[in-house]
């Protein structure tokens, strides 16, 4: 299984190679054919090593990230720790890539990696479009993506008990479970509901659209080693999924505003193969 980000734009690259982990980013073209032949191997590293993060530039689609990235030639492998670059590999030569992975990765430890892995799945949240993150009701200085980061901030409701939370993906994601950290267990949340690929839904919709999964949580959801199972079967290929908290109890100590610590989907990618790209090897 791939765990590869697809990036989109030069400030989505910038973002994901400021990070602490190990980042390595593959520079390829859709009609470059040791691109495809080394394309396994990349995969196979993205699966191996879930606590680093892997991404692809189709150099022709983002002009200015390869710009940006001085990269000449296909496929070009950049290794990036908190911005800088580290290491650099031109061409497709696998076990060098296997071997420069290797030396730069370090331990889930000391990368601060979750350590949700269940049944092939594990925390996804890194497929999460951070600057497009929206969300009614927020209270005023809180900022709705902190709910997907690890430190001390959190979510507060504003005016009354509910939040309603828009969260998308840069690719297709399959959702097995969720993890929920509370602030404090008495402004958590009692109940979630969840709309998978459901765009533009306000606080009046929440009625008149059924939901892709309603939550009914108990105190032991908020435990340390607990996730929340979904109906994985109804989340197979999510793009954009809608979080609703305390719309129909509200939370768990009747407090006037509601707050989260920290979300988690947990989950894998769905893999996809462009058909553009099929065409053009079997033209060759």
């Amino acid at each position: 299984m791939s765990y590869i980000k697809n990036i989109q734009s030069l400030a989505e690259y910038q973002e994901l190679i400021a990070s602490p982990k190990l980042t390595v980013v593959d520079f390829y073209a859709t009609w470059c054919q040791p691109c495809h032949m080394i394309a396994p191997t990349f995969n196979e590293l993205s699966s191996k090593y879930r606590h680093a993060n892997f991404a692809k530039v189709d150099v022709d689609q983002l002009n200015d990230v390869s710009t940006t990235a001085q990269v000449r030639s296909m496929p070009t492998f950049k290794f990036f720790k908190n911005g800088q670059q580290i290491a650099q590999l031109v061409g497709a030569n696998g076990e060098e890539l296997k071997r420069l992975v290797a030396q730069h990765v370090g331990s889930p430890e000391e990368c601060g990696s979750s350590s949700l892995n269940i049944q092939g799945h594990t925390d996804i949240n890194e497929f999460i479009t951070l600057n497009q993150v929206d969300c009614l009701n927020l209270k005023e200085n809180h900022v709705a993506k902190s709910i997907f980061t690890k430190d001390d901030t959190y979510i507060e409701s504003d005016v009354d008990e509910q939040l309603l939370i828009s969260v998308p993906f840069n690719q297709a994601v399959r959702l097995h479970s969720i993890k929920l950290v509370a602030k404090d267990i008495e402004h958590a949340p009692k109940t979630i509901k969840l709309y998978a690929n459901r765009i533009n839904i306000g606080f009046d919709e929440t009625d008149s659209t059924e939901e892709t999964q309603l939550l009914q949580l108990a105190l032991k959801d908020y435990e340390e080693n607990v996730v929340i199972p979904l109906r994985f079967v109804k989340f197979q290929s999510v793009t954009n999924i809608i979080v609703s908290f305390g719309i129909v109890t509200y939370n768990f100590g009747d407090q006037e505003t509601t707050s989260l610590k920290e979300l988690i989907f947990i989950g894998s990618p769905v893999e996809t193969t462009k058909m553009e790209n099929l065409k053009k090897i079997g033209s060759d």
